[in-house]
């Protein structure tokens, strides 16, 4: 059986993707939805019940979510 390249792409790459385009955008409640489903994607299927989180995220992640926090305190203050 043949894989095609979707397959090899994670779902969280699919998302860090939309991401950035909401920030972009400055489209905070899409980008704060889009947050929380790449944080499922990244950490579903890990651990139990008391699972702590204990890896970095990538550096892209860190940047986008960075933005996300300017973004969020931007829009608070207006």
């Amino acid at each position: 059986m043949e894989q095609n390249e979707t397959d090899k792409i994670r779902l969280s790459d699919r998302i860090l993707s939309a991401l950035e385009l909401a920030l972009k955008q400055k489209d905070v409640k899409i980008a704060e939805l889009l947050s929380r489903a790449m944080e499922q994607a990244m950490t579903r299927n890990t651990g139990g019940g008391e699972f702590i989180e204990r890896r970095d995220y990538p550096p892209e992640i860190e940047r986008a979510m960075d933005e996300l926090f300017a973004l969020r305190d931007k829009n608070d203050s207006i």
